[in-house]
């Protein structure tokens, strides 16, 4: 009846416009239907801040490097900073070293922040939030403007105003001189923005433990937390983030937690305590190669799960296929299923960085020993979205008896292997049990997608059965394929999207231009890790990045910051641009997870060019690993870059303490006022203050976390 209603008088009026004196009612008739179709359209579109467009993809929110992988430069203005001195000499403005913490502050917990209550000195009334019920008042204080002003050029300014430690290079500007387009700029700027400053100065922290399922070993975008008898596991088949961002701190594990093993030991055996699992004890009693021997988990030396030793494995698979060099032509690797960890520790000594992807499928969360022992291992699910990896940039992928059906689906799991493996590169497959229509399906489908089978065999000592497959290095093979299916995927489809992104059933064209990224084999390692191909563009600037990262890290991280690098094995680079900084860490006996945040420009590529190793991820959201599993946390100009981005910025510091390791430590470089509200928030979580340096408006925190829980 309303449109019945609307529409009398439009007729109306149109009777009315056929007389001579008509015109202005013809004008008026006109603007009417417009208002009304701009009425009809505002009721019945979706909004700009619905939840489906909430989760942006990787390509959505940022692309700045071409299709192949090929930077382009942007219009964007370097902002020149004066060199900072160096911290080895002990002196500088507002330079003080504490040894303090605070007492807890905080009786008054709240249920309804799940942990955490945020009170403002100036505001009595406090508002509601929206964290079941949580309570957050925020301020316009002129110390909160001051945050706001100095974060709000996060977008235009370069990564280059970190220049404390060493020379100004001006490399890290590269991050922000990727071009691009007004059609990107316009996708990001439908976000939704959180205004305000980044945190409240005048905000007082009291903290509570998480009740969860998982209890000391939670990973919040990963465990199923809903209390629901219908529920029975306790893992999301996909990623997927709680509503809300996590404001509570994860407890320790109920039997205590014992500082980790050092490096190498570690290898050999950990603390049980520590990756205390209600199924792993009953696991390792089945098991050869891990044993329980009363506190610790042992690990002899060459065992595994394979009859005859890793060593006899990887040395008959480098036999069947020479140009399988381990630590050489083959440096990075995807481990598919981690099972005993056996294979990376043994290609460690080789030089090949293996990275374990744990499934978190099986209740006895391997992938947490693993990272106690000191093995790269990040946990994510592998179903129906990309991996958080780049296309085209691992050497080999390995999976063995990790039981993942590849034909079914539609192959879409292989079709993501074929994505993120380097055109030649290999895949690894062994079992012990194969089905003859397993081998036949494998065979057609491996036959679809161009590969090359280079052996498959049967091992005489350890009865495994082992096949090796080759990507192919060319689209020539495509062409001849009989059948299109997978078909190839169509020019505009990103390939190196993958942040929420969906599989998709075609194969990416394999790059064939001099230019163009993954046309060519690297480097043999370690003269990989200094050569820059021809698709990288601002090669000086890379080569710059390198030399500013190495100064810093020796004159000041290695010596200035009162570390014990002989209890560092794990450390993650929450913000990395090039990786130079787990370059300049290559001699140290550690390893570096590095992020690229997907707002940031994608250089992953440049990174596992170089033959390092990261991940593309939101800090918006928990990473997706097991708590207390790095040894440090480097974040360079990460807090600036989050303006506007996160719920609550206080949420990230959280995550941080999740991830960290009692007496692990975090080093922080950022603007100045940004740094002032970070000590308070790691004040009140009683880390441990142990540097603060602030000149001209740029300054670094470094900090260490304590046993404390609420």
């Amino acid at each position: 009846m309303g449109f019945k209603k609307i529409g009398l008088p439009i007729a109306r009026f149109g009777r009315q416009a056929k007389r001579s004196y008509g015109f202005i009612v013809k004008f008026a008739s006109v603007a009417i239907l417009g208002l009304c179709f701009v009425f009809v359209w505002y009721m019945f579109s979706p909004s700009a801040s619905a939840v489906t467009y909430q989760r942006s993809t990787f390509g959505e929110i940022a692309e700045p490097v071409s299709e192949r992988g090929e930077l382009r430069k942007s219009k964007s203005s370097v902002v020149p900073v004066k060199n900072e001195p160096d911290l080895n000499l002990g002196k500088g403005e507002e330079r003080k070293v504490v040894n303090g913490s605070l007492t807890d502050g905080g009786k008054d917990h709240m249920k309804e922040e799940k942990g955490v209550k945020i009170v403002n000195d100036g505001d009595k009334e406090e508002k509601k939030g929206d964290e079941k019920g949580s309570e957050v008042s925020e301020s316009d204080s002129e110390n909160g403007k001051e945050n706001e002003v100095e974060a709000e050029s996060e977008e235009g300014k370069e990564e280059g105003e970190n220049t404390i430690d060493g020379d100004s290079t001006g490399a890290e500007a590269d991050l922000e001189q990727v071009d691009e387009s007004d059609e990107l700029n316009a996708k990001r700027a439908k976000k939704p923005k959180f205004k305000g400053p980044l945190f409240d100065p005048k905000a007082e922290y009291s903290w509570k433990l998480c009740s969860t399922r998982s209890k000391h070993n939670y990973i919040p975008c990963i465990d199923i937390e809903v209390a629901s008898k219908r529920i029975q596991s306790y893992r999301h088949h996909e990623r997927s983030c709680p509503k809300n961002p996590l404001m509570c701190l994860v407890p320790l594990p109920h039997d205590g937690y014992q500082t980790p093993v050092s490096w190498p030991d570690s290898k050999e055996k950990i603390w049980l305590t520590n990756v205390a699992h209600p199924k792993l004890t009953q696991y390792v009693k089945t098991q050869s190669w891990v044993v329980e021997s009363g506190e610790y988990l042992t690990f002899p030396q060459n065992q595994s799960e394979l009859t005859g030793g890793i060593a006899h494995y990887l040395e008959s698979i480098e036999e069947t296929v020479p140009d399988i060099e381990w630590g050489k032509n083959i440096r990075t690797i995807l481990d598919i299923g981690c099972k005993d960890s056996s294979f990376g520790a043994y290609l460690f000594d080789k030089n090949v960085f293996t990275l374990a992807l744990g499934l978190k499928d099986d209740l006895v969360d391997l992938a947490q020993v693993s990272l106690e022992r000191g093995f790269p291992t990040i946990v994510s699910p592998f179903g129906t979205r990309r991996l958080p990896f780049p296309s085209g940039t691992f050497d080999t992928i390995h999976c063995g008896e990790c039981q993942i059906h590849w034909q079914s689906n539609g192959g879409k799991l292989l079709i993501e292997i074929n994505r993120i493996l380097r055109p030649s590169g290999y895949l690894i497959l062994s079992s012990k049990h194969d089905s003859i229509e397993d081998d036949e399906a494998m065979s057609k489908l491996t036959a679809s997608t161009g590969w090359n089978i280079l052996a498959h065999k049967t091992d005489d000592v350890s009865d495994i059965g082992v096949r090796i497959y080759q990507k192919p290095e060319s689209n020539e093979i495509y062409a001849l394929r009989r059948k299109k299916v997978p078909p190839m995927c169509k020019d505009n489809e990103n390939p190196d999207a993958a942040w929420y992104v969906p599989i998709h059933s075609c194969l990416h064209l394999i790059p064939s231009a001099i230019e163009e990224r993954g046309t060519e084999w690297p480097e043999e390692w370690p003269k990989r890790l200094h050569t820059f191909p021809d698709w990288m563009n601002n090669r000086d600037k890379l080569v710059s990045d390198a030399e500013h990262w190495k100064a810093t890290v020796e004159k000041s991280y290695l010596t200035g910051m009162g570390i014990d690098w002989s209890t560092i094995r794990n450390v993650m680079d929450m913000h990395t641009i090039y990786g130079s900084f787990a370059a300049a860490l290559i001699e140290q006996k550690v390893w570096v997870m590095n992020v690229v945040p997907v707002y940031a420009a994608d250089t992953l590529p440049i990174i596992f060019e170089r033959g390092l190793v990261g991940v593309y991820h939101d800090w918006c959201e928990s990473f997706s690993t097991y708590p207390r599993s790095y040894d440090l946390l480097h974040a360079d100009h990460l807090f600036s870059r989050l303006k506007n981005r996160c719920r609550k910025a206080v949420s990230v510091v959280v995550e941080m303490d999740r991830i960290l390791r009692p007496g692990g430590w975090a080093i922080i470089r950022d603007k100045g006022p940004i740094l002032k509200s970070l000590e308070e928030i790691f004040k009140s979580l009683q880390w441990e203050i142990r540097l603060t340096f602030v000149q001209n408006k740029e300054g670094i925190l470094c900090v260490q976390k304590t046993m404390w829980r609420p």
